[in-house]
This record gives structure tokens, C-alpha cells and sequence, in this order.
């Protein structure tokens, strides 16, 4: 015989155990799935409110007892803590604990309750965070996308004219630091092309001055003419620079540069 687990009211516990003893242990299409299974056989029924208060009641006591028999199976087979609590239409109260201690089960339930709520409500907060986040990113996207218009001469219908007045303001303050930073440019590029100049004359000197040496090389030693001619065509093509085709730098108090 199997050991019944503990009803509310010994009326029912008795009717409990005879049901249990009135069922045999069957083996479900050959497989190895053992159940219990009433000698009697069952026909389908509509799963709707029993309107007969006689056949509602002997209903709710079948089925009471077999729910509570399942719940005492669950806990035997499975090694399962398992509580199980019943209110009848009159609100009698039916409960079963495999622990012999149902409130501690109840604890428990509320402790796990409760820690999923907490780690549900720190998500939901961290949710609600990005949320506010992204929505504070997309408006301010929106507003550099409105500004970058606004630069270019778009979309300036919707301003009014104090705005107009500030977006000019900044439109000339940008202004004086690009002609700012391209007079610095070009200043340094000057200076450098002048150093340039200077280096250049000052290699055309030694050219001029190595040319003179080997004209009178030539007329001590009798150079021939395509030698010399050579040496004139080398020295002309890589520094030699004639006075006419002199870079203006050269003369800088003559040109004046205006910029901006």
C-alpha cells in the first residue's frame, strides 16, 4: 500500500485512501512510464461550470483528491518540496505539504518572489536609464544636425531674428579665425621660400665663382670648346640663375602682398 500524505479533515483522508487502494499500477503503451489508473474507465467531459450543486460537489471531491494524490506522487517520485492548498465553493480549506510544514513552504515561495522582483526591477531601472539616455542622444544629434543647417544657410525660416543675429555672430567669429590661421600659413611659407631664395644665391655665387675658375683653367690648359660647353650646359640647368629671371623674393621691399 502507498503512504498517503496528510488531508485537513480525516473524513477526506479516509475517502483519500480508498481511492489510492481502488487503483492499480499500469505500464502506458509499453513504455517505461508507470502511473496509476483508475480500474474503471472515464469518459470525456465538457471542462465547464457543473451547474448541479449535488454533481459540482461529488466532482470537486473526485478531483480533489486526485490533485492531491498527484501532488503526493511529484513529491515521493521527484524528491520535490511541494504545497498544495485548496479552497472548496463553501471556503473550506484542503492543504498538503510534504514537509509536514506548509508555512515554510509559503516563506520560501515569498523569499523567491521577492528576489525575482528585485533583479525584474533593477532590469526594469536599467532599461528605463538607457532609455532616457538615448532619447537625450537622438535630441541632441537632432539639434547638431539643426545647427549644421543652419551654417550652411538652411532651414532659416523657423529662426527668428535674435537667433539670426547669434548664428551671424558665430558665422563672422569663424571667419576671423580661418583668415587668422591662413595669414599665419602663409607667413610661415614666405619666410620659408625667402630662406629658400637666400640658399639658392648663395649656391649660384659658388657656381659662378667655380665656373670663373675653370674659364681660367680653360685658358691656362687649353680646354677644348665642347668641354667647356658641357660644364657651362650642367651648371645652368641644376643652379645657375640668370638676373633677369631672378624670384621676386628677392626683392621684398618691391612687391607687396595683400592678404585676405
Amino acid at each position: 500500500m502507498i503512504s498517503t500524505p496528510k488531508l485537513a479533515n480525516t473524513q477526506e483522508t479516509r475517502h483519500f485512501v480508498g481511492s489510492i487502494e481502488n487503483t492499480v499500477l499500469v505500464n502506458c503503451n509499453n513504455e517505461k512510464k508507470w502511473g496509476y489508473a483508475d480500474m474503471m474507465g472515464r469518459g470525456k467531459i465538457e471542462i465547464k461550470r457543473i451547474e448541479n450543486t449535488t454533481n459540482r460537489q461529488v466532482t470537486f471531491c473526485k478531483r480533489r483528491n486526485g490533485l492531491l494524490k498527484k501532488a503526493y506522487e511529484l513529491s515521493v517520485l521527484c524528491d520535490a518540496e511541494v504545497a498544495l492548498i485548496v479552497f472548496s465553493s463553501r471556503g473550506r480549506l484542503y492543504e498538503y505539504s510534504n514537509n509536514n510544514n506548509i508555512r515554510s513552504t509559503i516563506e520560501k515561495y515569498k523569499k523567491a518572489s521577492s528576489d525575482n522582483s528585485n533583479v525584474t526591477s533593477v532590469t526594469e531601472i536599467n532599461a528605463q536609464y538607457y532609455q532616457q539616455e538615448s532619447a537625450k542622444l537622438r535630441q541632441q544629434i537632432q539639434m547638431l544636425q539643426n545647427s549644421n543647417r543652419h551654417l550652411l544657410g538652411d532651414s532659416l525660416s523657423s529662426l527668428t531674428v535674435k537667433e539670426l543675429k547669434q548664428l551671424e555672430n558665430r558665422l563672422e567669429r569663424g571667419i576671423t579665425r580661418i583668415r587668422s590661421k591662413k595669414h599665419e600659413m602663409l607667413l610661415a611659407e614666405i619666410e620659408y621660400l625667402q630662406k629658400r631664395e637666400i640658399e639658392l644665391e648663395n649656391e649660384s655665387v659658388c657656381l659662378r665663382s667655380k665656373i670663373g675658375d675653370i674659364e681660367r683653367f680653360h685658358e691656362a690648359n687649353m680646354v677644348t670648346g665642347p668641354e667647356l660647353n658641357a660644364i657651362h650646359a650642367l651648371a645652368s640647368r641644376n643652379f645657375f640663375i640668370d638676373d633677369g629671371t631672378a624670384s621676386a623674393y628677392s626683392h621684398p621691399d618691391k612687391k607687396l602682398l595683400h592678404l585676405g
